[in-house]
């Protein structure tokens, strides 16, 4: 024992959560300063140490520590029930003290800890009213280990002795993923809301009791007849996948693009009529808003559905699992389906899970299988429904005729009020994958705008996402949603007025707010056409984004594009999909005006602020895919070893420079990483850009409206913008020298991307010069 570093040896390979050897820490006020306390003293290492909550509304943020044995552990408790009795620290355990200053608690792994408070009040709800032997679904996640014979047999036995049920099970070790998905009488659950040591949740194997993953409702619009237009045969291998509900394949929007591979056999049980979302999602990629008369992409997709009947998740199914199946199935074996896929669509999510700081099992996965078999998965943020109140206001005539920045204003204050309750669903915390947030927008023709006249649109000035499209951050603090993409002009109805007025985002899409797509039969409709919004559409349409992205690759470099290895082309198109946005100035600025912090030294928080709000912002989807003369876009793939650095060279077009006019240089950087499921750091390897030396030769600096270089370490995409007014200064053969920088990590190669664009509005000479320097695409060295 080293008494001068903290007293005790705690470091422990986390190779499984063990939650014997659990402690937990409730954290009191300030995380920061209870991350900061633990770094004084060393071999003290907290599982997914960067996942800590940073948002301080957080009412009660949480830490584990894993300890290497029993007497560890007790000597802990022991240190903590001194310190809070008032006795002093003994010698050599002082820095104890500064760590117990920060804490409201600290406990072994228990009750509390196996079932979160959301899910507890969830629960709660379930069972009330209800009688003591009626059956209540859950999902119980049990601590993973390399023998799992015991304790899963042990868990059976108690569930079974309780007058319960083993509905189905699961083990995947590719993210030390164990579960059960069982039944419980409700005075068994009662105990488990309870906390009751005697019940299920203090049995040791558990790690997590939840109530069964539940997919929110997609809300039918007015289904019409579908129009007619004309559909070109498009191309076999298809590059995208679905992964949703059951489609109408016949459809005549869908029946040339859409195959359907039913691995679960969910198509017989699913009635035509209701087959809403998946027709819905399958519409978007392929044709995009119909209301913006679009080509259709030219491939097919393939549709892998896991929500049956009425676009629910099976009953006895866990979600993890079906999601692990339906990917392994379409890129493993003899002749898989999918084994040109580098895109899946994923608008699904858990609306018992929100992110509160702890990756869910479903997260890990899409993670691992985006590494495993190089995968961009394009995930939906969730919809978040639920009225909530605005001040200010009293009645809806007050709201409706008060001006429109000050509506928005009001809008923006209630929601970030609520943030804390308007989290990310489980699986949008991905690492991996990319967030897509619901944008308000659509292209709905204003004479049909009208008819949405009996709702209040609490945006009208400015494009910002919508009041019920869920909020960042993500796992560690890393920007999430990364994007906003059209999900419908959302307005609000009113709820109820008088002493306050409460509002509530209209679910229902409709002509006057929506994205117009296909629909499945309805009253002696053969074949329809509806509305869609919300970040379901809005995760569909960057999917779709993304497939034209590779369309676009193809079809000006070919085989030098597709001989890229999956990870890479994956990895490409995932910068190239981030790299055009941006925030538009309005709104960011109005959020920083209400959100702040005023304090204008506080630039960071002010940007995370906005962040949580807009992520790396948004764009015109064709603005991903379409060339400019006045802007040239380079890119680059490669591979990096651990503790490396790889040079990249950007050629500068002479006309850049020598005119005293706005111009901007943006690079984004993209890798998926390897996963380290129950350890202490969960993301393997992190990558740094370094930004050229010779910016202010170009005369561009940091441009301070849009976001910085403290989101760079956060996730696995970031993006940097640079822009001036003065004139740059510009030779022939000059270079804009970046480098690439990956810690020292590990052992093995890591596929990246990275995307440069030199911009400068109104002078067309940027792209020929920039394509007579440099064809084909720029390539990574080293």
């Amino acid at each position: 024992m080293d008494q001068d570093d903290g007293g005790l040896e705690l470091r422990a390979d986390a190779t499984a959560l063990a939650p014997e050897r659990l402690l937990v820490f409730e954290v009191r006020g300030s995380v920061s300063n209870f991350a900061n306390a633990v770094r004084n003293i060393p071999g003290l290492e907290l599982v997914d140490e960067e996942a800590l909550p940073t948002d301080e509304s957080d009412n009660e943020p949480t830490a584990y520590l894993l300890v290497p044995n029993d007497a560890a552990l007790r000597e802990v408790l022991s240190l903590w029930r001194r310190w809070i009795s008032g006795r002093s620290m003994a010698i050599g355990f002082t820095p104890w003290r500064d760590v117990f200053q920060t804490l409201r608690d600290v406990r072994a792994w228990g009750p509390k800890d196996r079932v979160s408070k959301p899910e507890q009040g969830i629960l709660v709800k379930e069972i009330e009213g209800r009688a003591d032997d009626e059956l209540i679904t859950l999902e119980i996640e049990l601590v993973y280990r390399a023998d799992e014979s015991g304790s899963e047999k042990q868990v059976k036995l108690a569930i079974l002795d309780a007058g319960g049920r083993i509905l189905s099970r699961a083990r995947i070790d590719d993210i030390a993923y164990h579960a059960l998905l069982v039944q419980l009488p409700v005075s068994s659950v009662r105990k488990i809301t309870d906390f009751d040591e005697n019940g299920v949740a203090g049995l040791e194997p558990i790690q997590h009791i939840r109530p069964q993953s539940l997919m929110s409702a997609q809300d039918s619009s007015k289904i019409s007849p579908a129009d007619s237009f004309e559909i070109a045969d498009p191309l076999d291998e298809p590059i995208l996948a679905l992964i949703d509900g059951v489609p109408m394949q016949r459809h005549p929007w869908l029946a040339a693009h859409v195959i359907v591979d039913d691995a679960f056999g969910l198509e017989e049980a699913a009635l035509v009529r209701d087959r809403l979302h998946g027709t819905a999602m399958a519409s978007l990629i392929v044709h995009g808003d119909r209301n913006n008369a679009e080509l259709p992409l030219g491939r097919k997709i393939i549709s892998v559905p896991v929500l049956g009947s009425k676009d629910k998740f099976p009953t006895d199914r866990l979600i993890v699992d079906m999601i692990y199946q339906a990917v392994l199935g379409l890129r493993l074996g003899d002749e898989p389906p999918g084994q040109h896929v580098v895109i899946i669509n994923m608008s699904l999510g858990n609306v018992r899970r929100p992110f509160h700081g702890l990756l869910s099992p479903w997260a890990r996965l899409l993670d691992r299988l985006a590494y495993r078999f190089g995968i961009l998965f394009v995930v939906s943020a969730g919809n978040i429904c639920d009225p909530f109140e605005i001040d200010g206001y009293s009645t809806r005539t007050d709201f409706e005729d008060s001006v429109s920045s000050e509506r928005s204003k009001a809008t923006i204050c209630a929601l970030d009020a609520l943030k804390a309750e308007r989290r990310l669903f489980s699986p949008a915390e991905t690492v991996n994958g990319l967030t897509i947030g619901a944008r308000n927008r659509d292209f709905v023709a204003e004479d049909q705008r009208r008819l949405a006249s009996s709702n209040i649109d609490p945006h009208p000035d400015i494009e910002i996402s919508n009041p019920s499209s869920a909020m960042g951050p993500g796992f560690g603090n890393s920007v999430k949603p990364e994007l906003l993409f059209p999900g419908s002009k959302e307005h609000l109805n009113v709820v109820s007025s008088g002493s306050s007025l409460v509002v509530q985002p209209a679910k229902n899409p409709s002509r006057a707010a929506g994205l117009r797509v296909a629909a499945p039969p309805k009253a002696g409709i053969e074949a329809g056409e509806g509305y869609s919004n919300g970040t379901s559409a809005a995760a569909a349409l960057a999917s779709r984004t993304a497939h034209r992205i590779h369309e676009a690759l193809e079809a000006e470099y070919e085989d030098e594009f597709l001989s890229l290895s999956p990870a890479q082309r994956a990895t490409l198109l995932k910068a190239l999909l981030v790299h055009p946005a941006s925030w538009q100035d309005q709104s960011a600025g109005r959020i920083k005006e209400i959100v702040g912090p005023s304090d204008g030294r506080q630039h960071v928080k002010q940007k995370d602020n906005i962040r949580r709000f807009l992520g790396y912002g948004s764009y015109e989807m064709d603005a991903a895919v379409a060339c400019a003369a006045d802007r040239a876009t380079f890119w680059a793939v490669g591979d990096i070893s651990a503790d490396q650095t790889v040079p990249i060279s950007v050629p500068i077009p002479l006309s850049y420079g020598g005119k005293a006019r706005f111009h901007s240089v943006t690079a984004t950087l993209a890798w998926m990483t390897p996963v380290n499921a129950g350890r202490q750091s969960y993301r393997a390897v992190r990558l740094k850009m370094s930004e050229p030396e010779n910016l202010g030769t170009l005369a561009v600096a940091g441009n301070s409206t849009q976001p910085d270089q403290n989101q760079m370490s956060r996730g696995t995409v970031a993006t940097r913008h640079w822009s001036g007014n003065s004139a740059a200064v510009v030779s022939e053969r000059d270079e804009l020298d970046f480098e690439i920088s990956r810690m020292r990590d590990g052992e093995g190669r890591l596929s990246f991307a990275f995307a440069v664009t030199v911009r400068m509005p109104g002078v067309n000479e940027i792209y020929d010069q920039a394509r007579a320097v440099i064809r084909p695409a720029l390539r990574a060295r080293g």
